[in-house]
């Protein structure tokens, strides 16, 4: 893991949620994420990098929020709660080391503290082995609607 080829067999993609916002802020003031896509699609990218921005990445109670992938041989990562003002250059410096990988998995302390703190998810690239299962049957649900005798409705209540 964490190998550094030459050039990266895949581009890598910032995408951006531009419409979740922080509860109890203003809803007419533009999105954070739409802040954050916009000021990085002005900055000067890593080599291979791309940002774009989508309406919802499903993540909303973390406002702010970028998906980081790179192809189906890398590690892609979640990440939230991100202020454009103070981590846009933490983003693109962990952008260009996770460029630099053929696998995307950079080193923990390798990683911007913005990209080590406040981690949503890592997803495991396509091409991962799966861990082999052992298939057990589910429990039986257990309905505890079958559980009341049968009586009439106004016996049961008691109020």
């Amino acid at each position: 893991m964490g190998e550094t080829p030459s050039q990266s067999p895949e581009p890598v993609v910032l995408t951006v949620c531009t419409t979740c916002r922080q509860t109890g802020s203003d809803p007419e003031a533009m999105r954070p994420g739409r802040i954050l896509a916009d000021r990085l699609a002005g900055s000067a990218l890593p080599e291979g990098v791309t940002v774009r921005g989508v309406e919802c990445l499903s993540a909303c109670s973390r406002s702010c929020t970028l998906h980081l992938s790179g192809g189906p041989a890398r590690w892609s990562y979640i990440y939230g709660d991100l202020d454009p003002d103070a981590h846009l250059e933490d983003i693109l410096a962990g952008a260009a080391a996770y460029a630099a990988t053929e696998d995307g998995f950079v080193p923990w302390r390798e990683r911007p503290v913005v990209f080590r703190k406040q981690s949503i998810a890592r997803i495991p690239p396509v091409s991962m082995p799966s861990v082999a299962l052992t298939p057990t049957p589910a429990p039986e649900r257990h309905d505890s609607s079958n559980d009341i005798p049968d009586a009439p409705a106004t016996e049961l209540a008691q109020d």
